[in-house]
């Protein structure tokens, strides 16, 4: 089998080389995104909005922000943005921080849920840049303090799929079917 840049693809090998964490031109210029932000977490959704708005400008794209109250709107927030026509692709961003109740398992789960069936829906992507976590601590470090930022994951998780989008509607790359038979041993 070849992938999309014609090399022979082996059984075991990776179907492509990891990418590096920023695009070295931007491949995104002139595409707008948006970023849907639950605000519930004031600082963290701050945090989050500063990562991925950093890795949209560093690909040459805008990204326009829209405010919904908190994860369990993301959604319907998105939704909005995707069926709009104005994006290329949407960031879902906020926190859920586990409590007492079983009030996370409920939220984290539906918008990641909803999340997914907005992009299966309109065909746009949206990415989960949802930080769902024990206590206030973990969700720092993971919107900027030192472990994966939350936010520019999403924003290159959209990025990539957006980019995705467009060669196959354009007739870019042609991916096909995989067929077991075709594989090299």
């Amino acid at each position: 089998m070849r992938t999309s840049t014609g090399t022979a693809l082996r059984r075991g090998e990776p179907v492509s080389e990891p990418s590096p964490a920023r695009p070295a031109e931007p491949a995104a210029s002139g595409h707008v995104y948006a970023a849907c932000v639950g605000r519930f977490y004031q600082d963290l959704a701050r945090r989050l909005v500063e990562g991925a708005t950093r890795v949209f400008v560093e690909a040459g794209a805008s990204v326009d922000v829209h405010e919904v109250p908190g994860a369990f709107e993301l959604p319907l927030g998105a939704k909005y943005c995707a069926e709009s026509g104005r994006y290329a692709g949407v960031v879902c961003l906020g926190a859920v921080i586990r409590g007492e109740t079983d009030h996370y398992e409920y939220v984290s789960g539906e918008a990641a849920r909803g999340i997914q069936v907005v992009q299966l829906d309109t065909g746009v992507p949206c990415a989960f840049g949802v930080l769902t976590v024990d206590n206030m601590d973990q969700a720092l470090e993971r919107a900027g303090g030192g472990k994966r930022h939350q936010g520019e994951d999403a924003a290159q998780a959209v990025l990539r799929m957006a980019e995705l989008r467009r060669q196959l509607a354009g007739g870019g790359a042609r991916l096909g079917r995989a067929r077991t038979d075709q594989l090299r041993p």
